[in-house]
């Protein structure tokens, strides 16, 4: 059985809640991210209670309809992409998956056929 231990070598915040918005786990980049938040400590928290709005309703209806949500940031001269995806166990809804990883600026597109 694999364990979530090589996370903490991505170089890229994993965050994990579960279907109420329960934070259930953070990677060290993750916890390293949100640092002046709480970092580890908001493990256990309320996701929606980390958000201001607009953010807050965009994720809470997310959260309601299941869907996928994708977008990029800039942020102190760093760009980010951000995939915010539920996640399912058996085919049974279990929460939210949070992944944010560092891109170049110049980020390169392809076109498969």
């Amino acid at each position: 059985m694999i364990t979530t231990d090589f996370l903490n070598e991505l170089d890229a915040a994993v965050t994990v809640c579960d279907h109420n918005g329960t934070i259930l786990y953070m990677n060290l980049k993750s916890q390293k991210t949100f640092e002046k938040y709480g970092g580890e400590k908001l493990v256990g928290q309320k996701l929606l209670d980390c958000h201001p709005e607009p953010a807050r309703s965009t994720l809470a209806e997310m959260m309601k309809n299941r869907q996928t949500n994708a977008y990029t940031i800039e942020k102190k001269g760093v760009k980010k992409i951000i995939i915010q995806k539920p996640w399912y166990v058996n085919g049974e809804y279990q929460g939210y998956i949070e992944i944010s990883s560092e891109i170049p600026f110049d980020i390169k597109h392809f076109i498969r056929q």
